[in-house]
């Protein structure tokens, strides 16, 4: 899998690659905003995260990963429909499936449910796939402030807070928006949280 990133950027990445595998969180760019991330299965990390956005663990947590076969490792029964919706969608999309496995307890809601999206993205994708477990991927924002429209948007604090920033696409302009959430029943039911 070679997404042409350049040398600075696979660096980087084994940089952040290399704090996440230590239980550590990471300032990253992803398919829409910039994020805060970690290890998606270290309930520790996790924890972490929800410090640093001094955010209640009762909302859950969205993760990226690089691939359908991803999907399929952290969700016991993916409804049909889920694939048709991530080939059509031209918009990053972030899909809420019901029966998650393999994840973080803490990262879960309450009904057992995680939101995980398949990022398209080149940096972010690379990420996921040499990390080859899910990462977490919050905006990079304390709860209830707005999310950061660019890297130089973000909290000075947040910067702080992580054990590690990533150095690549610093400087690109604003453009990134949240990605659409949907939820999906057990029976290909669909409940549209964010357009």
């Amino acid at each position: 899998m070679n997404f042409k990133l350049d040398a600075a950027a696979r660096d980087d990445i084994r940089h952040a690659v290399d704090v996440m595998n230590r239980g550590g969180i990471i300032l990253y760019p992803t398919d829409t905003i910039w994020g805060i991330g970690c290890d998606a299965t270290n309930p520790e990390a996790v924890r972490r995260v929800f410090d640093v956005k001094q955010r209640d663990d009762a909302k859950a947590l969205i993760t990226l990963v690089d691939s359908e076969a991803k999907v399929q490792f952290y969700v016991r029964q993916v409804p049909d429909v889920a694939w048709d919706l991530i080939e059509l969608s031209e918009k990053p999309l972030t899909i809420v499936y019901d029966g998650a496995r393999n994840l973080a307890p803490n990262l879960l809601a309450a009904d057992g449910s995680a939101g995980i999206r398949i990022t398209r993205e080149a940096f972010s994708r690379e990420l996921c796939f040499r990390f080859r477990r899910a990462v977490v991927s919050t905006s990079a924002n304390i709860s209830g402030r707005p999310a950061p429209s660019c890297f130089a948007d973000i909290a000075p604090e947040l910067l702080r807070a992580v054990d590690y920033v990533c150095t690549s696409r610093r400087d690109e302009p604003p453009a990134g928006r949240a990605s659409s959430v949907i939820k999906l029943g057990a029976h290909g039911e669909v409940a549209v949280i964010r357009e």
